[in-house]
C-alpha cells in the first residue's frame, strides 16, 4: 500500500492510490458539464425529429422516448360525476361484464405463477407441480365453468394468448360452440416489457385468432395488464379497438394514441381471482362476497348512470371444485335483480359508441 492513501467512504474504509481521486473528481466535473450542456440542448431543440427546416437532422432515442404519451396525456383526468349520463335500452340499468382468461404456460419456462413452492424456495425448471396446476385448468376447471356458464346464458369474453389456437383447439372450439368473444392477450405469456417485438407479437395473436375465429379480435389485454408507454399505439395502428387493462373507471373512456382513440373498458383488479385466492390468500367465498358488496354499489349508482361492473375468472382457480359452488351463488345474486344487462366486451364497445358517437382520437 506504499502509493495508496486510506480514504473514508461512507461507514467503510477503503484504498484509494494517490491521484485517484483528483482524476474522479475531475470525472465528476465532466460528467456534470456534459449533462448541462446536454439539458441545453434539448431546451434549443437540438434533439429534435426531422422537420421541413431540418432534413438532415435524424431523430434520436431520447426524443422518441419523449414523444410517448403518458397515461394522462392519453386520458385527461374527468370526474364521472361532470359527464352526460348513459342509458342502457330496454329498461337496462348496469352491464355485467364476465370474463375467463385462457394462457399457455409454457414447461420450458419459469410458471406465471405458483400455488406450491418449490423447494428451499429455489426455482428450478422444469416446474412440473405448478405447470400440472395450471393444466387443471384446461383439462377439467374451464369445462366445469362453462356448463355453468352456459346454464345461466351469459355469454362471456375470454381473452386468451394466442398460442391456445395451436395447444388447446378443443377449449376454443367449446369457446365458440358457447358464443363467446375472442379477445387477444398477447402471443404468450410473458410481459410487454420483455418481448422483443411488440409489433409482432400483436399482429401475430390477432392473425391467429382471426385464422381460429374467423373474426379478428377488437380487443386487448395485457399478459399480466403490462403494457410500455408505447403499446396502445402499437395495438391502435393493428386495429384493435378496445382494451381492459387500465382499471381506474366504471364506465369507458377513450384514449388517445398516435393513430385514434382506443377504448378502455371498465376492469377490476379486486374482483379478480388471481388477487383474491392467490396474492390476497383470502378463503374461497371472499370473491363471492366481495364481488356482491362491489355489485351493490355499482348498481345503486346505476340508477343515474349506466356503470360497467367487470369480473375475472381463470379456470385453475374459479373452476376448482371447492370454489365453484360460489362462482354459482354470486351469479345467482346478481342476475335476480332487473336490469342488469350481460354483454361481451365488443357488445360494450357498440353499446358505448351509441352513446357518445365514434371516437374520432388524434393523431401524432
Amino acid at each position: 500500500f506504499r502509493n495508496a492513501t486510506l480514504r473514508k467512504s461512507g461507514n467503510a474504509s477503503s484504498y484509494m492510490p494517490r491521484g485517484a481521486e483528483h482524476r474522479l473528481r475531475d470525472t465528476s466535473v465532466k460528467l456534470s458539464s456534459e449533462t448541462l450542456c446536454l439539458r441545453k440542448a434539448c431546451c434549443r431543440g437540438a434533439f429534435d425529429a426531422p422537420t421541413q427546416n431540418s432534413p438532415g437532422r435524424a431523430p434520436s432515442a431520447l426524443a422518441a422516448r419523449a414523444a410517448l404519451m403518458k397515461p394522462a396525456d392519453r386520458a385527461p383526468f374527468s370526474a364521472i360525476d361532470d359527464r352526460p349520463p348513459l342509458r342502457l335500452p330496454d329498461g337496462g340499468r348496469m352491464i355485467l361484464w364476465p370474463l375467463m382468461s385462457l394462457e399457455v404456460w409454457d414447461i420450458d419456462r419459469p410458471m406465471a405463477r405458483t400455488v406450491l413452492p418449490p423447494p428451499q424456495h429455489q426455482p428450478m425448471l422444469p416446474d412440473i407441480p405448478n405447470w400440472s396446476w395450471h393444466e387443471y385448468g384446461m383439462r377439467v376447471g374451464f369445462w366445469r365453468l362453462r356448463k355453468l356458464l352456459d346454464e345461466f346464458g351469459i355469454r362471456a369474453t375470454v381473452t386468451m394468448n394466442g398460442r391456445v389456437c395451436e395447444a388447446y383447439p378443443r377449449v376454443l372450439e367449446a369457446c365458440l360452440a358457447s358464443g363467446w368473444e375472442f379477445n387477444a392477450h398477447a402471443w404468450e405469456q410473458i410481459p410487454m416489457h420483455k418481448v422483443d417485438d411488440q409489433r409482432e407479437s400483436i399482429r401475430r395473436t390477432a392473425e391467429a385468432i382471426e385464422a381460429f375465429a374467423g373474426r379478428r379480435p377488437q380487443g386487448w389485454f395485457g399478459p399480466g395488464l403490462t403494457e410500455t408507454f408505447d403499446t396502445l399505439d402499437y395495438l391502435a395502428e393493428a386495429g384493435f379497438e378496445y382494451i381492459g387493462d387500465w382499471a381506474f373507471d366504471d364506465q369507458p373512456v377513450p384514449l388517445r394514441t398516435a393513430h385514434g382513440d382506443i377504448v378502455a373498458l371498465p376492469y377490476n383488479f379486486e374482483i379478480h381471482d388471481i388477487v383474491v385466492s392467490m396474492i390476497q390468500t383470502m378463503p374461497s367465498h371472499v370473491y363471492r362476497d366481495r364481488a356482491i358488496d362491489h355489485f351493490e354499489t355499482i348498481y345503486a349508482e346505476s340508477e343515474e348512470s349506466a356503470r360497467v361492473m367487470s369480473f375475472a375468472v381463470h379456470p385453475y382457480i374459479s373452476g376448482a371444485a371447492h370454489r365453484i359452488a360460489h362462482i354459482r351463488q354470486m351469479l345467482e345474486h346478481m342476475l335476480s335483480k332487473p336490469g342488469v344487462v350481460v354483454m361481451t366486451g365488443d357488445r360494450i364497445l357498440d353499446w358505448y359508441r351509441s352513446q357518445t358517437g365514434p371516437s374520432q382520437g388524434e393523431t401524432a
